[in-house]
């Protein structure tokens, strides 16, 4: 049975940061945007407040959590780009998702995605070979390579995004992933 709370497994990489893998996680994420979009589209109040799992967050709460997590990323990626190995600072998400603003109209945050993740992808596909390599320091999980760091960014929207497919697929919510991939 699937773990509802990793529909798509955990982030794991051990390979190699090659050229290749490193574009395909930088169009994950800029896809990211416009597939959450079309996710969420035809979703109504009931279904927004839904958790995507027994326990979990909203489908509301995952659209405004991704915007706050990534706007935290983006500015990590900065951060490793611009200093020496800098300690970046940790929030906890689960409280972030439990303020005011998680009531704001989800366009809110999908209209800020957009724009920043045309940013964000705009100074990922900029960078050189020994860009990737800088490093922050995460002071719970360890030093982070900015390349590594793509790939997790990238899991992490599809993570979500699945949390909102999935209990759309269980609550038999219609939506653009009918007959994607011979469902």
């Amino acid at each position: 049975m699937m773990d509802e709370r990793y529909p798509i497994g955990k982030f794991e990489f051990n390979g190699e940061l090659t050229n290749n893998v490193i574009k395909t996680w930088i169009k994950e994420i800029e896809e990211l945007p416009g597939l959450l979009r079309a996710a969420v589209k035809n979703m109504n109040i009931e279904q927004l407040n839904t958790p995507y799992r027994s326990g979990g967050w909203t489908v509301r709460q995952v659209v405004h959590h991704l915007a706050d997590s990534h706007m935290n990323a983006y500015i990590r990626f900065k951060l490793a780009l611009t200093e020496e190995n800098p300690v970046i600072k940790p929030y906890d998400e689960g409280k972030w998702a439990e303020l005011p603003d998680i009531k704001l109209p989800i366009n809110v945050s999908l209209d800020l995605l957009d724009s920043l993740h045309k940013r964000l992808v705009k100074l990922l596909n900029n960078l050189s070979p020994s860009d990737l390599k800088k490093t922050f320091i995460h002071p719970e999980t360890g030093e982070v390579s900015v390349g590594k760091n793509i790939g997790l960014y990238a899991w992490h929207g599809r993570h979500h995004l699945s949390h909102i497919t999935s209990v759309s697929k269980r609550q038999e919510w219609s939506g653009w992933w009918e007959g994607v991939g011979g469902e």
